[in-house]
């Protein structure tokens, strides 16, 4: 008996005011796959991502995380979004933002329990920040914010995690680092994370979703660049890095 998939998605449409933005799209996503969902701005990346999350609900089709709803799924996912802005001046430190994780997990009054702190501390270790934990989280760089913010996902306890651009704004060596951290991840977690180009498509990942309103899916092995030309309409820059086994054979991984 086949593995039911984490995610599945089946001719799913959405649209914003009667506007479309995401049209026949069929995904499925296996349980420890690490999946990245790549096009163009406005292409309905991160609408594909909040739809997985059930914070949107599609036009017309269906979408299932673990057999279920995704609003029933929910507590089975982590999210790290785009953007986190954060008051310098407000006094918050690394520990008290990943157990923001717990919330919903823990009582509404009363201090957080020793579960929830030692939660929180082994998500701190899985992402090299455990030494840091009572630092300002405004003092921390940018790759060590989003360290934080990968562990505040983590304390949950979740089984897929999914990321919008975790890598933005980072320069080339933290942007590594945070793909080991995540490919060390997806030993016991399915990963899926959007990105605005393929610049950051490293070994680790094991499959694509390009959009550009329209959904192909395929492995890392089958990217090349006269197919990113016909599905974009452009060159999209491609890094090579070592060569990998897909199913059997080699392939060049992006």
């Amino acid at each position: 008996m086949r593995d039911e998939p984490v995610v599945a998605m089946k001719d799913v449409y959405f649209s914003y005011d009667g506007f479309p933005v995401i049209e026949e799209a069929n995904v499925s996503v296996a349980s420890h796959d690490f999946v990245a969902i790549v096009g163009p701005n406005g292409g309905g990346k991160t609408t594909l991502l909040k739809l997985i999350l059930g914070l949107l609900r599609p036009t017309k089709g269906s979408v299932r995380v673990f057999g279920d709803s995704p609003e029933h799924a929910r507590p089975r996912m982590g999210y790290v979004a785009q953007n986190m802005n954060v008051d310098p001046k407000f006094p918050v430190d690394v520990m008290d933002v990943v157990l923001m994780g717990r919330l919903g997990r823990t009582g509404i009054f009363g201090p957080y329990r020793k579960a929830d702190k030692e939660a929180a501390r082994e998500a701190l270790r899985e992402v090299q920040m455990l030494e840091l934990r009572h630092r300002p989280f405004s003092a921390l760089s940018g790759g060590q914010r989003q360290r934080v913010l990968i562990a505040r996902a983590l304390c949950c306890e979740p089984e897929l995690l999914l990321l919008d651009e975790p890598t933005s704004n980072l320069d080339q060596t933290v942007e590594r680092q945070i793909f080991e951290v995540l490919g060390e991840l997806n030993r016991r977690l399915t990963v899926i994370l959007v990105s605005h180009d393929l610049s950051f498509v490293s070994r680790f990942v094991k499959s694509v979703v390009c959009m550009n309103r329209k959904v192909a899916v395929h492995p890392t092995c089958e990217i090349t660049d006269e197919f990113l030309k016909s599905f974009f309409g452009s060159h999209y820059r491609m890094v090579r890095h070592d060569l990998v086994h897909e199913g059997g054979r080699e392939c060049q991984s992006l």
